[in-house]
């Protein structure tokens, strides 16, 4: 359903009993609701949770945000990084965050556990400083708390993440091979499991210039370290040690950072969650939410 959250207009889905407590789960860079495992979120509706998925703006079915005179051409953006000219970003990080709380807004939910991966578990960091009083607790996974130049990013990295248009076999082409360098070797996906969600996502709603305002959002993102010092929520960091594309030392640094914060490392993991991780998710949600958060 569309909902409007922060000024834009979102697609939000929801399952379990509306009087469960509110869950909301935050996908990352480029990614749509659909991503996330339907093991994982029914399996967080049956244990008694109202579950709240929903695409970020400029991706999926939600509102596209441009703003005049700020490229979402990969080449162009390229072009200006390699000459060392500005690229400016549509909107932040920070923008995401409120869009959140929008989301919780229109839903009529005062507070609820949060859960981001990778640019959503940034999200979650700034959810954590600065609304707090809209969170039970945040789980924070496969993310970094450092702006990217201090990750050694540069022109070429970035070109890497950028999107660009292509036709559905070579998008499907791509995903596979994606999954093959991020995945998480000992919760694996078949190629057929990845074409299939490929293709469901392409035909949905692929927008390359979406997703590349999403990495300027990203690129331009703050240091979050000094902040996270602060933070008095319940939270938890879940990291892989086969996470190739955000080091586990980057979560263990939040974990480190974030006072009384549970930090789990979790073998054979990547940068992606699959449905064979759903049990082991729900059954850590449930523990951490039991004796920190209930």
């Amino acid at each position: 359903m569309q909902i409007t959250a922060n000024g834009i207009q979102i697609e939000v889905q929801t399952y379990g009993s509306e009087d469960g407590v509110p869950f909301v789960l935050i996908r990352g860079l480029g990614s749509q609701l659909i991503h996330w495992p339907v093991a994982f979120y029914e399996g967080l509706a049956a244990a008694g949770f109202r579950v709240v998925l929903f695409d970020n703006r400029d991706v999926g079915l939600s509102q596209r945000c441009p703003k005049e005179g700020m490229a979402s051409d990969a080449d162009e953006i390229t072009a200006a990084a390699l000459a060392g000219a500005p690229t400016p970003a549509a909107y932040r990080l920070n923008d995401m965050a409120k869009d959140v709380v929008g989301v919780m807004d229109a839903l009529g939910l005062e507070k609820a556990h949060v859960f981001g991966m990778s640019m959503g578990g940034a999200i979650v960091q700034l959810l954590c400083m600065d609304h707090a009083e809209r969170l039970l607790s945040g789980t924070i996974v496969m993310a970094t708390a450092r702006p990217f130049a201090e990750r050694g990013g540069n022109a070429e990295w970035l070109a890497t993440l950028l999107a660009r248009h292509v036709d559905q076999e070579t998008y499907i082409t791509n995903c596979i091979a994606e999954y093959a360098n991020w995945g998480s070797p000992a919760y694996p996906m078949t190629e057929e499991e990845i074409a299939v969600q490929a293709a469901q996502a392409y035909d949905r709603a692929f927008d390359p210039e979406g997703v590349n305002r999403q990495v300027l959002a990203v690129i331009a993102s703050t240091d979050r370290r000094q902040d996270l010092t602060k933070v008095a929520l319940p939270c938890q960091v879940i990291h892989g040690t086969e996470d190739t594309l955000i080091p586990p030392e980057a979560g263990a640094e939040i974990a480190g950072l974030v006072p009384n914060c549970d930090h789990h490392l979790i073998e054979g993991m990547g940068h992606i969650i699959t449905p064979k991780q759903a049990p082991m998710l729900i059954e850590m949600m449930q523990d951490f939410i039991t004796r920190r958060a209930s």
